[in-house]
């Protein structure tokens, strides 16, 4: 199963973005090539397999990674910290 994540746009070069996970020290390099909306350092975006697919608002973004910190910790009974995300 794969799953796509959200990420936050800390850098842009190119048609790339360097994209930070959550609020951990995680980072990601993703395709902007998709993208059909514009963006800027600060969006949230939906990234699978290193391309970004949609832009999101940050309120969903926050939500999203909310949902998968509560998946993890029912999961193994780890912290949601300790998830990297």
């Amino acid at each position: 199963m794969c799953l796509a994540i959200p990420v936050e746009i800390v850098s842009i070069s190119d048609q790339m973005a360097k994209c930070r996970v959550g609020e951990g020290e995680t980072f990601l390099d993703a395709s902007l090539m998709l993208m059909s909306d514009e963006v800027e350092v600060g969006d949230y975006l939906i990234v699978h397999a290193g391309f970004a697919l949609r832009k999101l608002d940050s309120t969903e973004a926050e939500e999203t990674l909310k949902i998968l910190r509560d998946m993890v910790k029912i999961a193994d009974g780890t912290e949601p910290e300790a998830c990297g995300f």
